[in-house]
């Protein structure tokens, strides 16, 4: 890997993030162009670059997490996706992690899910707010967004589309879904560290500095893109451009 590989993985990572198409997915097939030697160090760094991303959520929203109420709910979310995290840790860096094809067809099949859950959605939002998500729902979404150990699922279009089906408004569950990606991808970094510290050589941490930055600039202005669009469009042009991006790659890659 070379620093205009972690600027290229970094820039990704913060544009991808907190849209619903796979920040994992999108760094996965970058790495295929990019030509980067698939190695356990880039495993690690594809995890742990996202905690420049959500750096971002906290410079943005650090007194949501000073409400005790919103703090609960945030934890009551996190408890599922933590404990399914776990449990699937090691199939997920073996089996999943790295695999462009399971990447594509989580891609393709997430994009269809998207634009016929906009189509068929019509129900009416109970909780318009953040605070008037339930604890009930907080922990559907954090089994929705377990979903996303499976690259190319997307975390945020889990945790969107789960919020939506729960009855939550767009802009509260976008919301939420934010806020919720700080302990999950802290918890998923710090366990992916502490299993791989011996990966971590000078060279290393500085690839991983640079990306690091990088995501956090990118990822302020995509937070903002985000809560802008989604005040007059739906998901489903995103949903075109998963299936877009799974048929292209599929073409140059197999």
């Amino acid at each position: 890997m070379t620093i205009l590989d972690s600027i290229i993985l970094g820039i990704i990572e913060g544009v991808t993030e907190f849209l619903p198409i796979s920040s994992t997915g999108h760094l996965i097939l970058a790495g295929r162009i990019l030509e980067i030697p698939p190695t356990e160090f880039l495993k690690t760094f594809e995890i742990a670059i996202q905690l420049g991303a959500i750096t971002a959520v906290l410079v943005l929203y650090f007194r949501s997490f000073t409400k005790l109420e919103t703090f609960k709910k945030i934890f009551v979310a996190f408890l599922p996706t933590s404990i399914i995290g776990l449990l699937l840790y090691t199939v997920a860096k073996t089996y999943l992690l790295g695999n462009s094809t399971i990447t594509l067809i989580a891609l393709g099949i997430g994009g269809l899910v998207l634009i016929g859950f906009e189509l068929a959605h019509k129900r009416k939002p109970a909780a318009l707010e953040t605070a008037e998500i339930t604890y009930r729902q907080a922990a559907l979404i954090g089994v929705f967004q377990a979903l996303a150990i499976i690259p190319g699922v997307s975390r945020s279009a889990a945790t969107i589309i789960g919020g939506l089906f729960l009855g939550i408004s767009r802009q509260a569950i976008v919301e939420f879904s934010f806020l919720l990606a700080v302990p999950t991808i802290a918890a998923a970094t710090g366990l992916d560290i502490f299993k791989n510290y011996e990966l971590f050589s000078t060279e290393n941490m500085l690839h991983l500095g640079i990306g690091f930055f990088v995501s956090l600039i990118v990822a302020l202005a995509s937070i903002r893109f985000l809560l802008r669009f989604i005040r007059n469009n739906t998901f489903i042009p995103f949903g075109i451009y998963r299936i877009i991006l799974a048929i292209l790659f599929f073409i140059i890659i197999f």
